[in-house]
């Protein structure tokens, strides 16, 4: 069955983890994949794979956390493609400093990605849609935005907790132009970017232990959420932020 069959999506950092679990899951859907991210290393592979699979897939290589590289990507996007139906915004970083100790530039390049970025991702390809009649964005945020916190990572926190607000405020301004906007909030995912806190062996059984289905998440479980918003089924539901995080107990 071929979802989204022709449709574009552009996902930033789809080089690797969960951006490209979720590129995976769309060209598996039949959809053309504009997958972008801020260094070849890991996404000219990726784009190799899947063109091997057959895939619809173009890589693209630009920092989103800068306005002129968004734009520049968008029209590029739209020359190769002529269009854009969904949007996921999922480049990010996550510096790993006490808060006394953390480096200016740290803060400050965590919200640029995770944060402003996603805003010039939104309002660009925003007013696309707005011309094409519509489309669905989709922001990749975490649980570490909402009640939970994480130790040592104050800018990756206030850069979740920003992007949620981001997504509720886009949700209802772009709501007029048929623009659905959602939010999606992992736990503890097994990717690269969790590698070094997944090392903190006592730290992962305590949190193990608030998770009623005992395990971490993998990509895959984040990209099937994130296909059943950007599908007609989820049609009802804009400005929402859903966990996946095997019902993780707050605490």
């Amino acid at each position: 069955m071929q979802d989204f069959q022709d449709q574009v999506v552009l996902i930033s950092g789809a080089g690797r983890g969960i951006g490209k679990a979720i590129a995976q899951a769309f060209l598996d859907q039949g959809a053309i994949v504009a997958a972008d991210d801020l260094t070849p290393i890991n996404l000219e592979p990726a784009v190799a794979g899947w063109k091997e699979q057959g895939g619809k897939v173009k890589g693209y290589l630009y920092d989103i956390a800068k306005r002129l590289p968004v734009q520049a990507l968008v029209e590029e996007v739209l020359a190769d493609w002529g269009r854009i139906d969904i949007l996921i915004n999922n480049a990010g970083v996550e510096p790993h400093a006490a808060l006394l100790d953390m480096d200016e530039w740290d803060w400050q390049r965590t919200l640029d990605v995770n944060l402003s970025g996603a805003f010039y991702l939104i309002q660009t390809v925003g007013r696309q849609m707005r011309q094409q009649g519509g489309g669905c964005i989709v922001n990749i945020a975490s649980i570490a935005g909402r009640a939970f916190g994480l130790k040592d990572r104050a800018a990756y926190v206030a850069s979740k907790m920003g992007l949620i607000g981001l997504t509720r405020e886009a949700a209802r301004e772009l709501a007029a132009y048929n623009i659905r906007v959602n939010a999606v909030c992992p736990g503890v995912i097994e990717t690269e970017m969790t590698a070094r806190l997944r090392q903190d062996k006592q730290m992962m059984q305590t949190w193990l232990e608030t998770i009623p289905q005992g395990r971490l998440g993998k990509p895959q479980d984040v990209a099937g959420l994130v296909l059943f918003l950007c599908s007609p089924a989820a049609a009802y539901i804009t400005g929402q932020a859903i966990n996946v995080d095997g019902g993780k107990v707050m605490c």
